[in-house]
């Protein structure tokens, strides 16, 4: 579940299909098989412009181009985690990572220095020579739509108490991404859905976050608050509010969905979100989305 995070078209293809496996417990399982397209990788560049072409199938290109905005970047706790007054202090290189004073192995005493053969400065354990890595987090979610409404929470514990989110949360291990977003979906708005394509993928390298966003539809009508929700509503279009979201994530998502309604065509997204130096977490609309390709 998304505890202390920010929460941050669709086309499909019968190229290849994966279904979600029936180790889900109910009522989360037996959802339709989901399509899901193999990317080629060429790149080319026009001297006239500074678009990056991926080639996606046939008929079909990401353009990635910088998009300024001045809305807001968000994640799910909209920044880095603040450090803890025993073990971890923040420290800032490319991005959010945390100083590790002890071995998660065996407990015993961190050193920290490049290892040989790396260019980054790790946690090394000088009891047993175990090197701490830390990944990125990926937070999964869904972008509901039935009776052409949105289907949003409002927040029910902090970050952002009181605003208003896509369903979404940290994808746990054992699930695939496809899963986690069904779970979180049900876990805070007791809502059953079937995912009909990804939509977006944004980064959030600052603080070592990617936001999966699915498009999906209702399975049957029925929603209402989970224990991090006090409240879950279908939006119109015109209604969302843009005014009370919890964060930047949310409101570049939702920004992309209204553009695509607009041209008549949803497509997916690719983008980094960035935030402007100097701003708070609070101050969603303060970010540029870079690199962005849609398909």
């Amino acid at each position: 579940m998304l505890k202390t995070i920010q929460i941050l078209g669709s086309s499909s293809s019968s190229s290849g299909y994966f279904s979600l496996p029936h180790r889900l417990k109910k009522p989360y399982s037996n959802f339709h098989s989901i399509s899901r397209n193999s990317i080629l990788a060429a790149v080319s560049k026009s001297p006239k412009s500074h678009f990056c072409a991926f080639q996606f199938r046939k008929g079909c290109t990401f353009r990635a181009f910088q998009m300024s905005h001045t809305h807001s970047e968000s994640t799910p706790d909209g920044g880095p985690s603040p450090p803890s007054s025993s073990t971890s202090t923040a420290i800032y290189s490319a991005g959010f990572t945390r100083k590790i004073n002890f071995c998660q192995l065996c407990g015993g005493p961190t050193k920290h220095e490049v290892p040989d053969g790396e260019e980054k400065t790790r946690a090394i354990c000088t009891r047993c020579g175990k090197i701490a890595y830390e990944n990125p987090k990926m937070v999964v979610g869904c972008l509901i739509e039935h009776e052409n409404k949105i289907l949003l929470c409002k927040r029910n514990i902090q970050p952002s108490y009181g605003l208003w989110t896509l369903p979404a949360g940290y994808m746990e291990i054992g699930e695939s991404a496809a899963e986690g977003a069904i779970r979180e979906t049900w876990e805070e708005a007791n809502a059953q859905v079937e995912i009909l394509s990804p939509f977006a993928q944004l980064d959030i390298p600052l603080i070592g976050q990617t936001y999966v966003i699915f498009l999906a539809k209702l399975k049957r009508p029925d929603f209402s608050p989970g224990p991090e929700s006090s409240e879950c509503k279908l939006f119109a279009l015109e209604d969302i509010p843009f005014d009370s979201l919890a964060f930047s994530s949310m409101l570049v998502t939702l920004n992309l969905y209204l553009e695509d309604k607009r041209m008549g065509r949803l497509k997916f997204h690719y983008g980094i979100i960035n935030k402007r130096p100097g701003t708070s977490p609070s101050e969603i609309r303060e970010y540029t989305l870079d690199s962005h390709m849609r398909c």
